[in-house]
């Protein structure tokens, strides 16, 4: 009987896990560090993103993963039942497939997933799957190159192209792809996203951009919402509404009548989907996240380390899901970032 519920009845399912917060990538929208990312906050709104300070931590200074596969067991045993694996990049971290061996073992886990911006899968996607991951989400916010270049600062298209169709080749299935929408960079590819994902058999979600950069330059003129996306859509292709997933799925649904891609739409800024939430999340340095946008962490690694047998390992858990925030307050006059970042909560 699943035991990780919150004070408004929402059962905990699903377990996040951060593996590092270092990233290949420079994405506007996260890590925006290159003088052209400056370049489109400041003429785009009054925003001056802030200067990016970097300080590398030692090893001991994140889980383990033997660490993380052992709080993986015991969420297991109050309920969690799926585990996505993220970053930063989580294919910097090193020997990730044995990771991911370590938590396919643990009794209760029905699916692993990663989400990965691709350009380290090629190598890595052999052993990924035979370590038993079982889905795996690209992001990829542009199909064409120059455009991609722009978005994420680097010189990466052809990587994630091989890394997309490899996945297909190893018959991973579904293969999703995450497109971030924002104003006035990407807005313009919302259908050609679409075209690759119908050409290549992949599922697509797209994603309203959120005030997570670590340029700390969003603006609400920057969000795309849903609405604007769908009818940009609905121009273009004969959609047919889906049904949730569950009742937890952040993503409203569509398929292209007569043949296309599942189109999601995930809209945490104009429609925020906050009610039935089942997701907590866990840092690479060992911090339990109740809500992606929390003002407060929980800080797990001690207790892995002061050897704290796992019954009391559980009771922390329970006490800290009973503290899980209604919803986050984007939009409103209350709302405070995070002091940290997308690449270091993990997505």
């Amino acid at each position: 009987m699943a035991r990780l519920v919150d004070t408004y009845g929402r059962r905990i399912r699903d377990l996040r896990i951060s593996i590092t917060d270092r990233c290949n990538f420079r994405c506007l929208y996260c890590l925006p560090e290159s003088e052209e990312s400056a370049d489109f906050f400041r003429s785009s709104s009054k925003a001056e993103p802030h200067p990016i300070h970097r300080e590398w931590k030692p090893k001991s200074h994140f889980l383990s993963y033997e660490e993380i596969a052992r709080v993986a067991e015991v969420a297991a045993a109050l309920g969690v039942n799926k585990i996505r694996l993220t970053g930063g990049e989580p294919l910097l971290r090193r020997d990730v497939p044995k990771l991911i061996e370590q938590l396919a073992a643990i009794s209760g886990i029905e699916d692993i997933a990663l989400t990965t911006n691709g350009f380290s899968f090629l190598k890595n996607s052999v052993a990924l799957q035979k370590a038993g991951l079982n889905r795996v989400t690209f992001s990829l916010d542009s199909v064409d190159s120059s455009n991609f270049k722009r978005l994420t600062g680097r010189e990466a298209f052809k990587d994630v192209m091989e890394s997309i169709i490899r996945a297909k080749e190893l018959g991973f299935s579904p293969i999703r792809i995450n497109a971030v929408i924002i104003r006035g960079l990407n807005d313009h590819e919302i259908v050609p996203l679409v075209r690759f994902a119908q050409d290549q058999g992949l599922e697509i979600r797209f994603i309203e951009f959120m005030p997570l950069d670590s340029g700390r330059a969003w603006q609400k003129d920057h969000v795309v919402t849903g609405s604007e996306i769908l009818g940009a859509l609905q121009a273009e292709f004969d959609l047919k509404p889906l049904e949730l997933e569950h009742a937890s799925a952040t993503a409203k649904r569509w398929c292209v009548v007569g043949g296309g891609p599942e189109i999601g739409l995930i809209t945490p800024v104009s429609e925020p989907f906050c009610g039935q939430c089942n997701r907590i999340r866990l840092t690479a340095d060992g911090k339990l996240r109740t809500c992606l946008f929390s003002l407060k962490e929980h800080d797990l690694k001690p207790l892995l380390r002061e050897e704290t047998d796992d019954e009391a390992l559980s009771q922390w858990l329970e006490d800290v899901v009973l503290k899980k925030e209604r919803g986050h307050l984007i939009g409103q006059d209350q709302f405070q970032r995070p002091d940290r970042t997308m690449s270091a909560i993990g997505g």
